[in-house]
């Protein structure tokens, strides 16, 4: 029987592992370009000439996330601020916490969590949530580069021992 691995949002610098209680059921990967329409210049068909600029960075949705505390009686809250904070920093920072989002043998993405959604839908008799759904949306960044007279960030062992994500 294969062991069951967890998803997880890899810290890599000072950010801390975050691992999911239950496994996503789907991940959506999805990149756009950026363009500029020019309403001055029109080509032979009469439509706005299209310049292509860059493509922008991968963007990574994990929905319906759930959390639950329900046997143990806790409340769910705990694992929903750990959450809470990948969008949260210090404006003596330059970016947010930055992570590797890993499944199994699969590093999909560095990234930083650019959306977090909460749900409670799960309470105890005294109003104590045990259940919450998370949304998340994380957005493909490269590895912060140490200020001068900063010490390099380390990486996680996993973030060394892989060549690099799916998507860079």
């Amino acid at each position: 029987m294969k062991e069951l691995k967890k998803a997880k949002l890899i810290g890599l610098g000072n950010a801390a592992n975050i691992e999911f209680m239950f496994n996503p059921s789907e991940i959506s990967l999805s990149r756009s370009m950026s363009i500029e329409q020019s309403e001055g210049a029109r080509g032979e068909s009469g439509q706005n000439k299209t310049s292509f600029k860059h493509p922008n960075p991968y963007e990574l949705k994990v929905g319906n996330l759930i959390f639950d505390t329900y046997e143990s009686g806790k409340s769910v809250l705990e694992n929903v601020q750990q959450l809470s904070k990948t969008v949260e920093f210090s404006t003596e920072e330059d970016r947010p916490p930055i992570y590797l989002f890993n499944w199994g043998a699969h590093d999909y993405i560095r990234a930083f969590v650019k959306s977090f959604g909460c749900r409670l839908t799960l309470f105890l008799p005294d109003g104590t949530p045990v259940r919450a759904i998370i949304d998340l949306t994380l957005e493909q960044v490269d590895l912060p580069v140490p200020k001068p007279g900063q010490g390099a960030t380390v990486p996680s062992r996993t973030a060394r021992e892989n060549s690099k994500p799916l998507f860079t």
